[in-house]
């Protein structure tokens, strides 16, 4: 019994750190401006522990531990859930028709209620591509995926899908606030989508 608690007892500042280092550097938490984790994490590096005696004691131990559950409180309560990196459903409850969603979408956005706007727009967008049989109907599915499927009909849109599903989900599950420009940038692709042919399979087109 004494081996797994001296193995305890034998972790250092240095080790500490190094652990909480490999998780604070985990790529969600990147970006071009220093994070909260950031300033933590740099603050943890530069801690003094005091080792009374020149070596390890339980005050060590003890400030290890309490600064370790600290870090990972943290990490816990900042890290992104994966909700909100993925892009969550389009819909949330059950689909009204597309008419329906541009009409409130357009209610929205002459409201300025840009962020509703964009919800609901993306809705209208999900529930035409359905109805036209481009997608098939499935529920739970994603801004990302939805333009992924899409795509593969409509490869004129491509680029405007990604885009539109991006928007999507940076305001919706990003909490990045949706402007006049992003409710007209997916309106505007609503009515490219709707006056687009699903491209003919290659057996189709020689046939």
């Amino acid at each position: 019994m004494t081996a797994p608690f001296a193995a305890v007892l034998e972790v250092t500042g240095d080790e500490g750190r190094r652990r909480a280092v490999e998780e604070l550097s985990d790529p969600v938490y990147g970006g071009q401006e220093p994070s909260l984790l950031d300033r933590v994490l740099e603050w943890f590096l530069g801690l003094e522990v005091p080792v009374p005696g020149g070596g390890g004691g339980w005050v060590t131990v003890v400030v290890l531990v309490v600064i370790a559950l600290l870090v990972l409180w943290l990490v816990l309560w900042l890290r992104p859930s994966r909700t909100r990196r993925a892009g969550g459903a389009v819909h949330r409850t059950a689909p009204r028709s597309a008419a329906d969603h541009r009409a409130a979408a357009r209610a929205h956005e002459e409201a300025g209620e840009y962020t509703a706007a964009v919800t609901e727009r993306m809705r209208a967008i999900s529930v035409d591509l359905e109805d036209r049989t481009i997608i098939s109907p499935r529920a739970g599915r994603t801004a990302t995926e939805l333009a992924a499927e899409a795509a593969k009909a409509l490869p004129g849109e491509a680029g405007g899908l990604r885009e539109g599903a991006r928007l999507f989900n940076d305001v919706v599950y990003g909490d990045r606030p949706a402007t006049a420009d992003t409710a007209r940038t997916l309106r505007e692709l609503d009515e490219r989508l709707r006056a687009a042919r699903p491209a003919l399979a290659p057996e189709e087109a020689h046939g």
